[in-house]
């Protein structure tokens, strides 16, 4: 067990589990996105910076098929961040925000050593899209094309430049997707750590397993901080599915179905 699933079992809320918690008809999440963790500022302008640490933390919110409201937005600035870095940050931050009708309320700023952003997401929900419900039966699939995130951190890592519409620069949220399918899905998450392992955590909440029905390579499953969609559903709702996705032009990939076992794909985790 790695250190993030087993602090996740040492805490005893049954909120616990998904996106976000589900509490009445609001969802509270948060994800953090620091510094030579999941970005480095020689890599992003901190315009580029400040709206992927919005997108990641409303992914949760889009995931679960919820409208986010409000934002709370902690902030560690290094020494070296100046007053118009500052603007730059914020204007970026509210910028997407407001694209997605979220307003930022409030927060903490600290002085660390690195650029460190927290966010917490309030959103609400009529019809929760959550992990749980998943069946023997079922059908897995996912939204649009996945690899080209790990390719580009690769590319990253070896000094080399990426373009700025990059998925792992400027992720693509399914908002019109999830609210439009959200009647035929029995399940959903977003593909945060790799097809690979969010999959095996779908399935490893709901005591089921799978068998393939297409391969998938290691360099489609293992890509990290994709944020499609990972879905699950009766193979009777297949048709209506595919139908939303093509006349969204959003390619959709069939490739597991559900069964009684204990299969799980191979995957390193990305946290820790």
């Amino acid at each position: 067990m790695n250190r993030e699933d087993y602090l996740i079992n040492k805490l005893s809320s049954h909120y616990i589990g998904d996106d976000g918690a589900v509490i009445g008809n609001k969802v509270y999440s948060m994800d953090a996105f620091f510094e030579n963790v999941h970005f480095r500022r020689e890599w992003m302008s901190l315009t580029q910076i400040a709206r992927k640490a919005m997108l990641v933390n409303l992914s949760d919110a889009i995931a679960m098929n919820a409208k986010p409201l409000y934002a709370l937005v902690t902030l560690s600035l290094p020494k070296d961040i100046s007053t118009d870095d500052i603007d730059e940050i914020l204007v970026s931050l509210h910028r997407v925000a407001f694209e997605y009708n979220c307003e930022i309320i409030g927060g903490d700023t600290i002085s660390g050593e690195r650029l460190d952003f927290s966010i917490t997401i309030i959103s609400e929900t009529q019809n929760a899209l959550t992990r749980k419900g998943l069946k023997e039966g079922d059908l897995l699939a996912y939204t649009g094309v996945l690899g080209e995130s790990k390719k580009d951190l690769n590319r990253l890592f070896n000094g080399e430049k990426v373009a700025d519409n990059s998925r792992f620069i400027d992720p693509v949220l399914r908002q019109e997707f999830i609210e439009k399918v959200r009647p035929y899905l029995s399940v959903g998450m977003d593909i945060s750590d790799g097809l690979f392992c969010d999959t095996n955590k779908l399935l490893a909440y709901n005591s089921l397993g799978f068998e393939p029905l297409v391969e998938i390579t290691d360099e489609v499953g293992s890509s990290g901080e994709e944020y499609e969609m990972l879905i699950g559903f009766n193979t009777d709702n297949l048709e209506p599915i595919q139908k939303l996705a093509s006349d969204l032009n959003l390619p959709l990939t069939l490739f597991a179905k559900v069964t009684d076992n204990n299969r799980r794909f191979e995957c390193v985790g990305h946290h820790f």
